[in-house]
């Protein structure tokens, strides 16, 4: 059984990464998604988790559920000897989602152990800084999604009754589930049981938080499934009930927890990777995202 506890004390080297390159997060992982031979490599203040797999060494937690990558601590060059050591030679290494700073110190880490890596950028995650007030917020938005934002809200209001309350509750999972169930094609049939299981154990071990929009009779319509640290929100996964499309509550979800983050005092929104286009019209900025690719 891995000692998780081996990386206590370690932070990301990369800043703003969330729960992904911690232990909580990759433990929850391996439990209900890993496969192959899973490596901790910790020398003194810096620390790697990888997984060699059909002879290709990747970092733990595969890349449509990681959004981040990055290798934890300081002093990077033993831990890069260290992980180099325990390959066989010809072994292929694949990083993927690391942000620049994890990539280059990475990569000039190996560099220095004898493995050199190549690097490109292969994704981004979108970012939106924030204002200290709501209303600065919708200001610095494009006028035209100024305005339907506005109309949305207002239009759930007059249709459910009462402006949207958005409430935490640790034990929404259920209702959670079922919305990502009840919608169509990919999104429906992404939420498995095992599926399930790993977004619960996000939950009790990952610090994972369930945030669910209500309409004005009180019933769900929207949740959201996300992180946060000191400083920012990492929105990890969303539904919604699919009979409420007409109260537009992705839009109206996102925004009421941007307004959240905002009144936390939270100065980071992170919608994490994917290039719908909600994102960019709500304001978020690309962080290029990198893999190093090589082999020993």
């Amino acid at each position: 059984m891995t000692d998780w506890e081996v990386l206590g004390g370690l932070d990301a080297i990369a800043p703003h990464t969330g729960p992904f390159p911690l232990a909580g997060f990759l433990e929850s992982w391996w439990r209900h998604r890993g496969r192959g031979e899973l490596t901790v490599v910790r020398t003194g203040d810096a620390a790697l988790v990888t997984v060699q797999d059909q002879g290709v060494t990747r970092l733990a937690g595969e890349t449509d559920l990681t959004d981040y990558h990055s290798p934890l601590g300081t002093d990077l060059r033993a831990m890069a000897r260290e992980t180099a050591s325990l390959l066989a030679a010809g072994s292929r290494l694949e990083f993927d989602s690391l942000p620049l700073e994890a990539a280059e110190l990475l990569a000039n880490a190996f560099d220095a152990a004898g493995v050199g890596l190549a690097m490109r950028q292969h994704d981004a995650a979108m970012v939106l800084d924030l204002p200290s007030d709501p209303e600065a917020y919708l200001a610095g938005l494009d006028p035209k999604q100024r305005h339907e934002v506005r109309r949305k809200h207002r239009r759930f209001a007059e249709e459910s009754g009462a402006p949207p309350v958005l409430r935490r509750d640790p034990g929404a999972l259920d209702v959670f589930v079922a919305m990502h169930r009840s919608a169509a094609g990919d999104k429906g049939a992404f939420m498995t049981l095992e599926m399930e299981r790993f977004f619960g154990s996000l939950i009790e071990i990952a610090g994972a938080v369930i945030d669910v929009l209500h309409d004005g009779a009180g019933a769900p319509v929207g949740a959201a499934f996300g992180f946060e640290d000191a400083d920012t929100y990492y929105l990890y996964n969303s539904a919604f009930d699919q009979e409420r499309a007409a109260l537009s509550p992705g839009v109206i979800l996102v925004t009421a927890l941007i307004d959240h983050v905002i009144a936390c005092g939270r100065r980071r929104f992170d919608v994490l990777k994917g290039g719908e286009d909600y994102k960019v019209r709500l304001g978020a900025r690309p962080r290029p995202l990198y893999a190093l690719e090589g082999a020993v």
